[in-house]
């Protein structure tokens, strides 16, 4: 019988059937190991700010603009290279603009496809021939790729290629190549895209963002507390469904349940307005409005109202089906007085803002009504039944996970659940105890379960624990002591709203902690660094994102437009090049008409936060492991062809 070694070398003799072949892909490989590593860009708690994502994403927090410094340097003004990056940013709508007041159209296309075939060759430069040539659109491949590999300054070729950009100019397609170069040139300066959670929620556009993700050409994600609780609701679990709708309805963002995602609300807007006829909802006002209609605004209060009624019975069922969860204190309504209108918490008595709870029975508090159960199965088979999240959800699946090991930098959202002497917590998951690591790969397997397992007990029990995941004390993603959601409704009182961060929030900053982390993820902590997004920079009071001299880096700043007056700033983005590690802090995104107008780009302040001694090459990334590996299996397979094992295939 042949060994596995023996078997594998002849399939792999199929893909190079003869020493040229095995010869030549070795030489190839070679050399791709000693290109520049890829940029790589890392944005977090996006937060439904669509239009800000996209132009981050255009613009490649800087790298476009960076380029075009390189290129041009003093030889053109400011002027004309914010204008050249809008162009490559929005190509479209920005030629269209600056053609209708350009006096010579030819010299200014020309003048413009010069321009960008320069950028377009410097962003392409650090990659292979075949890379660039996948990237490229099928359109135009040819010609780019005879502008952008062959030298311009090839004296012998220079009538060649201005022949080329005659003639693209002559028959008409100046515009579309001008498009076709601006997209590339957005498709080379990222090599790869991490996205360390948090797409929805809050901003107006997470199903936009993940349309956007779908086509993107290379991403991987790291799910948030707020993609979870999503998840969660695509699967089916009620507690997590009026979750999302709740903060859909706080957030004034209720079109992306209808509109987005085409989520029937009417029978719950019916219900809410029948309900709750004559109540104000004065506790649960709005955070955000898309409306100016009165009327539409009165019903979204008592949307909110009625979900949040249907939340904290859902929650209570939840948590009293799982005792082993040990969240009864989250269980509240039956701490209600409703004769006094009081509630008992933590040895206190606490006046309620509102008692108006038409379907609650004191006797039985987290009993739906038939009327509720009715709603609750409604949207259960809305959300389970939607294509569209469906098909997002597959897409989280597949590029997702709770943790991710790259390029020695860890990255995950939330924390890592520690005792407050820094050691690993041992958290309980149904019966079982995890720590560190385990925890997140146990996690990680029961969300899976709740997708695909076919065992229907282990599938509720997977999306039950999505539920937990979303506000669990000992839950990687949340990293707080409880969701005070009910007290923030219902009490004046402060005391009751406070939230406490676990452990991981003070212990970052001791090397010992995070060394031991990365440790536990598989990581040299020399070198190596912690991604981290979640809990807002609050940057106006001083707060720096880098936290234990560099190790750990905390990106979320504010992309959401509810957390800049928190944060002082609109979010963090991180790019990782084969000079090292580059922070940046972008101001407010005005909108895209502005960038496009006025040419109004994110200002971004930039810091190095680890430069390398020596460029980082292909061969020092993951990606340059796997190449090694595939090299040395080559080298085996030519030396099994020079020693006669194996026979070189016949080609023709």
């Amino acid at each position: 019988m042949k060994s596995l070694e023996e078997r594998y070398l002849e399939r792999l003799s199929e893909l190079y059937p003869t020493i040229a072949a095995a010869s030549t892909e070795v030489i190839n490989l070679e050399a791709i190991l000693n290109l520049p590593k890829g940029t790589e860009n890392f944005l977090t708690d996006i937060h439904g700010e669509y239009e800000a994502f996209n132009h981050v994403l255009k613009n490649g927090s800087g790298s476009v603009r960076r380029k075009i410094d390189d290129v041009f340097g003093n030889t053109l003004s400011r002027k004309d290279k914010q204008t050249l990056a809008t162009l490559i940013y929005y190509p479209e709508e920005k030629m269209r603009l600056i053609l209708q007041d350009e006096e010579n159209v030819e010299d200014w296309y020309k003048i413009t496809l010069y321009r960008l075939i320069e950028v377009a060759r410097r962003a392409s430069s650090k990659y292979t021939r075949s890379k660039v040539r996948k990237a490229l659109p099928k359109e135009f491949a040819y010609v780019l790729e005879e502008l952008l590999i062959e030298r311009g300054d090839d004296q012998d070729k220079e009538s060649y290629y201005d022949s080329i950009i005659a003639t693209i100019i002559r028959v008409g397609r100046a515009r579309e190549f001008i498009v076709a170069l601006s997209e590339l040139i957005q498709r080379l300066v990222i090599d790869h895209l991490h996205i360390v959670g948090d797409i929805y929620d809050r901003g107006p556009g997470p199903h936009l963002i993940l349309d956007k993700l779908m086509n993107y050409h290379s991403v991987d994600i790291q799910w948030g507390n707020h993609d979870v609780v999503w998840m969660g609701a695509a699967a089916g679990q009620i507690g997590c469904i009026c979750n999302v709708i709740r903060i859909c309805a706080r957030y004034g963002n209720m079109d992306i349940l209808e509109d987005g995602y085409g989520i029937n609300m009417l029978p719950l807007a019916t219900y809410a307005v029948n309900t709750y006829d004559g109540d104000p909802c004065t506790c649960f006002s709005l955070k955000g409005n898309n409306t100016n209609d009165p009327k539409e605004k009165e019903i979204n209060l008592k949307i909110h109202k009625a979900v949040s009624i249907l939340q904290w019975k859902a929650e209570g069922q939840i948590i009293m089906r799982h005792p082993e969860f040990h969240m009864e204190n989250r269980n509240l309504l039956h701490r209600v007085n409703f004769e006094t209108g009081t509630i008992d918490l933590d040895g206190k008595t606490y006046k309620m803002l509102d008692m108006n709870f038409p379907t609650v029975d004191p006797k039985n508090p987290y009993a739906f009504t038939p009327q509720e159960a009715e709603i609750i199965d409604r949207l259960q088979h809305a959300f389970m039944s939607c294509e569209k999240l469906q098909q997002h959800m597959k897409f989280l699946l597949a590029k997702g996970s709770l943790y991710k090991v790259y390029n020695d930098n860890l990255l995950y959202h939330g924390c890592v659940p520690l005792n407050p002497d820094g050691s690993f917590r041992k958290v309980s998951i149904y019966g079982e105890t995890y720590q560190g690591r385990a925890l997140f790969d146990a996690l990680e397997n029961w969300i899976r379960k709740g997708f695909v397992s076919l065992d229907k007990k282990e599938r509720e029990m997977g999306r039950d624990i999505m539920w937990w995941i979303w506000l669990n004390p000992d839950s990687p993603l949340f990293g707080k002591t409880k969701m005070a959601t009910f007290e923030r409704y219902y009490l004046a009182e402060k005391e009751t709203h406070e939230e406490k961060k676990t452990p991981y929030y003070t212990l970052y900053e001791k090397e010992e902690v995070v060394d031991n982390i990365l440790r536990e993820f598989g990581l040299n902590p020399v070198g190596a660094h912690i991604i981290n997004g979640h809990v807002p920079v609050k940057t106006k009071n001083g707060e720096s994102p880098i936290k234990c001299g560099g190790k750990l880096l905390v990106i979320d700043g504010g992309f959401s437009r509810a957390y800049q007056k928190e944060t002082g700033i609109a979010g963090y983005t991180l790019i990782y090049n084969s000079y090292g590690l580059i922070l940046a802090a972008h101001d407010p995104f005005e909108s895209t008409e502005a960038a496009i107008v006025n040419e109004s780009d994110i200002h971004s302040d930039r810091m190095v936060v680890a430069r390398v001694a020596r460029r980082k090459r292909v061969a020092d990334t993951d990606t340059g492991k796997d190449l090694q590996e595939k090299i040395a299996d080559l080298e085996k397979l030519l030396e099994a062809y020079r020693s006669g094992h194996i026979a070189e295939k016949f080609t023709k």
